[in-house]
């Protein structure tokens, strides 16, 4: 399977914990290899194989972010 990244704006990360919150909820997600969040842009990009969208949107508001 190839690696695929998938972007999401998320307007309301602002600080490191906003950052710990998602990366801890989104690296649960089956597929998942790496998180980023970028706080200035407000962009979370997940790299993984097979990674459920759905399952991305879910974690990312599990953590208590809306995805934009």
């Amino acid at each position: 399977m190839s690696t695929t990244a998938l972007t999401y704006a998320v307007p309301g990360v602002s600080c490191e914990h906003c950052r710990a919150a998602i990366t801890a909820e989104v690296s649960k997600v089956a597929g998942v290899e790496q998180v980023d969040v970028d706080l200035d842009a407000k962009r979370v990009t997940v790299t993984g194989t097979a990674v459920d969208d759905a399952a991305v949107c879910a974690a990312i508001d599990e953590a208590g972010y809306d995805v934009a």
